[in-house]
Parts: structure tokens; C-alpha cells; sequence
């Protein structure tokens, strides 16, 4: 799973602590976007929560992949 953190003007946002929850709320992982406001998890197929927590708000997107491969997934902060 990849990504951007992006403010609500499309702004990339590094630096932002970027978590990952699983279908249940629960925390599995956390990474700190680069300074482009990219980041990167390693997940199984399923249902799982991305948020993002930046000193320009905070942000949530949900990603449910059903299959392997490279999913993307945005998260806008600050909205």
C-alpha cells in the first residue's frame, strides 16, 4: 500500500506520522511520510484504516485491496 499526505490543497505534507489500523480500529503499524509526503505499508488483502497526524490536521482514508499488489491510497489533512 502507498501513498501521499496531502493538505486540503493538494499540497504534499512531509514528516506527517502516517498509522495503519486494521478492520477492527486496531493499530498495526506507523511510518513518517517523507519530506514529498510519500509513505509506504507492507498489508494483506482486507479492510484496513490509514491516518495521518500533522501539524496541519489530521486526516482518514479507508482502503479495502481484495487481491495482492500495489494499492494507492491519499490521505488529506487539515479539511
Amino acid at each position: 500500500m502507498t501513498g501521499r499526505v496531502l493538505a486540503a490543497d493538494g499540497q504534499p505534507i512531509g514528516g506527517a506520522f502516517v498509522r495503519l489500523l486494521d478492520g477492527g480500529g486496531e493499530f498495526t503499524a506507523e511510518v513518517v511520510a517523507s519530506g514529498t509526503g510519500d509513505f509506504r505499508f507492507f498489508a494483506a488483502p482486507g479492510d484496513w484504516t490509514v491516518r495521518a497526524l500533522s501539524s496541519s490536521g489530521n486526516g482518514t482514508s479507508t482502503v479495502s485491496p481484495t487481491s495482492a499488489g500495489v494499492h494507492n491510497v491519499d490521505v488529506t489533512v487539515g479539511e
